[in-house]
């Protein structure tokens, strides 16, 4: 995606638009068509948000 992030203001507005992308894909899928494929690739979407917002938890903490 790019180069480390190490500001706060910049490490929010990550977070934001990865939120945003995980909204935008939820919103695509069509309930009547969707399997265990888009839930899995939902999660992994959740998944790495959470493993970004733990290593900027990291970085706020020193």
């Amino acid at each position: 995606m790019g180069g480390p992030i190490h500001d706060k203001k910049n490490q929010m507005k990550y977070l934001q638009g990865r939120l945003d992308m995980v909204m935008t894909v939820l919103e695509s899928i069509d309930p009547e068509e969707a399997g265990v494929e888009e839930i899995d690739r939902l999660l992994a979407m959740l998944d790495d948000i959470e493993l970004k917002c733990k290593q900027f938890r990291h970085d706020w903490a020193e």
